[in-house]
């Protein structure tokens, strides 16, 4: 729908896909996120639907312990709210008066809370920014086809332009947030010289056959690991490996555990690890790498090893966001491909 941008009423929408915040929260979760039919491909609601519970049911008790860990539960939605509070201030900074609002995948406050609220403010241009740098067809895909069927369901899609980001990858604020992170991180470690620590990489893994399908995740992950090498100003030694993998099905590798393993084999004192796929702490980055991973790092022999802190609200990752709502709002193109 085109509106007049004249007297048109502007809106930004976080999508991310949120987490349990108790431990009671965490079997309707899992049966939410294993509903999605873009994760879990069965073409029968009914059937995806009652796979979803028997998974949920058969891991809550292995994903309860987890969060246990970390405070027993997920920060995500709070940092993802103060996300948006960070970015409605740098938009007005800009001269943009444009609410923000979060709206969870497959917790809460909901996509449909969210397209609730933006109704009722009368938004009529609202830019929809997925939190994931790299477009995949289980994140930012996922997102994205629920919000526009919810929105058509809504009547919203007939009332107010709508603007989604399908990736941001190469959004040079974002890059430039990430090697800032990188090089807090580096300072951590015993070792002088730069050249004596190993960057690990770790994106969240996604089945093989999406690649296959034309989801391009992977391409777009290889070249944000590419761009910050490159922006660091010192030539480490990286990989990229694949965290998170659950189920039977062949999924993205080299896995970050066999990499550790390989790391230390080799006989690497010291690795830092970058959530490259994650722009806020949550279990992967809390359980999965803080404790799990550094565990793994010790048992083979690494004697240093570190995580650089998660985006969150660094100052030019929310600065990144407001540029990408920015250039989506006032009609600028938003980079598909290719560094900018």
């Amino acid at each position: 729908m085109a509106t007049d941008r004249s007297d048109s009423r502007p809106g930004v929408l976080l999508l991310n896909f949120g987490g349990p915040e108790t431990l009671a929260d965490v079997r309707p979760f899992l049966v939410n996120l294993f509903s999605d039919p873009d994760i879990i491909r069965i073409r029968s609601d009914l059937m995806r639907r009652t796979l979803a519970r028997l998974i949920a049911l058969a891991r809550q008790r292995k994903s309860r312990a987890l969060y246990r860990q970390i405070g027993g539960g997920s920060p995500l939605r709070r940092i993802t709210e103060e996300q948006a509070a960070a970015l409605g201030a740098r938009l007005a900074e800009r001269g943009m008066s444009a609410p923000v609002y979060v709206g969870m995948r497959c917790w809460r406050p909901s996509i449909d809370e969210a397209l609730a609220r933006i109704q009722s403010d009368g938004i009529t241009r609202l830019a929809v920014v997925p939190l994931f740098p790299q477009f995949s067809f289980t994140t930012t895909g996922s997102c994205l086809n629920y919000f526009q069927a919810a929105s058509r369901k809504t009547g919203l899609a007939d009332r107010a332009e709508l603007i989604p980001v399908q990736r941001w990858f190469d959004e040079p604020l974002y890059l430039e947030a990430m090697v800032e992170r990188i090089t807090e991180a580096r300072q951590r470690f015993s070792a002088s010289d730069p050249s004596e620590i190993h960057l690990l990489y770790s994106a969240h893994s996604i089945p093989e056959s999406y690649i296959r399908e034309g989801d391009t995740y992977r391409q777009e992950t290889e070249a944000t690991v590419e761009m910050i090498d490159r922006r660091l100003g010192w030539r480490p030694a990286s990989v990229l490996a694949y965290q998170s993998r659950v189920g039977p099905v062949r999924w993205l590798g080299p896995p970050t555990t066999d990499v550790l393993r390989r790391l230390g084999a080799g006989g690497a004192a010291r690795v830092l690890v970058v959530p490259v796929s994650f722009v806020s702490d949550h279990i992967e980055t809390l359980q999965e790498i803080d404790i799990r991973y550094r565990d793994l790092a010790r048992a083979n022999g690494i004697r240093e090893f570190h995580r650089a802190p998660s985006l969150n609200l660094h100052p030019k990752f929310i600065a990144a966001l407001a540029e990408i709502s920015l250039r989506a709002l006032t009609g600028g193109k938003v980079s598909e491909g290719g560094e900018t």
